[in-house]
Parts: structure tokens; C-alpha cells; sequence
């Protein structure tokens, strides 16, 4: 493992505010220079500690008013059970996170969708791609946190 020192922490804090920042911007806040800002940025994606830059949206604004948290229960837990899961999830666009659990919960998926008739479409699609045992939803009523930035 790569490791983390205390311009990288300010290069990766810096990225995750905003990964549009220019080097320029960059260098001058960690005070480095530009060439040693764009060396060390080129290393934690080769190293794999920065996976991607992508852009945040504002869901609301395109449509996707409503968080909804699926709970997963299922009778099977074969590797061909795994798989046609796993497809479906990353198959659905409005699914967003899916996560293998520990204790009474098997699968646990948070997805964004416009309303509740969006959210029984989700569901149905779900379901007759993978056989299921049990499914809830609890559908977020304020969101108090939600962020991306891990705390380097």
C-alpha cells in the first residue's frame, strides 16, 4: 500500500471538493509546484487511490427525488444465485449502491428514483431478474449526510 503523506492528503482533500480544480489551483493550495502536483496526482491513479474523477449531480434537479434503501433476504446463496444478482444491480441505473451484509440482512441496496410508481418499476425489474426471498424498502424522508469524501 502506497504511502499517504501530508501533500498527498492535501492533493486528494483538494480533488475530493472539487476534481476540476486545476493543477495551478492545486499546487497553490498544498504549495507545490505545478509539476510536482501533477507527478504525485499521476501516482495515486496508478497506484489505484484515485479510482476516477467524475462529476456530481444534483438529483433533484434531474428527477431523482427519492432515496430508497432495499433490504434483501434471500433462500440462496450460490455462486450462480451471486452473479445474477450482481448483474442485476449493476444492470440498473437507478440502483446506486449494493453492498453483502452481515447479520439477519443478506443485501442491502440504496437507489434513486422520481417517485413511488418509480420505485415499484425498480422493484419489478429487480425481482424478475433474481429470485428473492424477502425485500423492504425504506424510502429517506431528509437526508442529514451524504457525501463522497473520505476523511484523509
Amino acid at each position: 500500500m502506497r504511502e499517504i503523506d501530508t501533500y498527498d492528503s492535501e492533493i486528494l482533500r483538494s480533488l475530493q471538493q472539487d476534481s476540476g480544480r486545476s493543477l495551478d489551483e492545486i499546487a497553490e493550495h498544498v504549495h507545490l509546484s505545478r509539476n510536482a502536483v501533477w507527478r504525485r496526482i499521476r501516482a495515486l491513479e496508478a497506484d489505484g487511490v484515485i479510482r476516477s474523477r467524475v462529476a456530481l449531480l444534483d438529483p433533484d434537479k434531474l428527477g431523482f427525488g427519492l432515496t430508497v434503501f432495499m433490504a434483501v433476504r434471500t433462500q440462496s446463496h450460490s455462486p450462480d444465485w451471486l452473479e445474477r444478482f450482481s448483474r442485476a444491480t449493476r444492470d440498473l441505473p437507478e440502483i446506486l449502491s449494493a453492498y453483502r451484509m452481515t447479520g439477519d440482512l443478506d443485501y442491502l441496496i440504496k437507489a434513486r428514483v422520481k417517485d413511488m410508481q418509480a420505485y415499484d418499476a425498480l422493484y419489478q425489474a429487480l425481482i424478475r431478474r433474481v429470485e428473492m426471498h424477502d425485500v423492504s424498502a425504506s424510502f429517506v424522508m431528509e437526508e442529514l449526510k451524504d457525501t463522497t469524501a473520505l476523511p484523509v
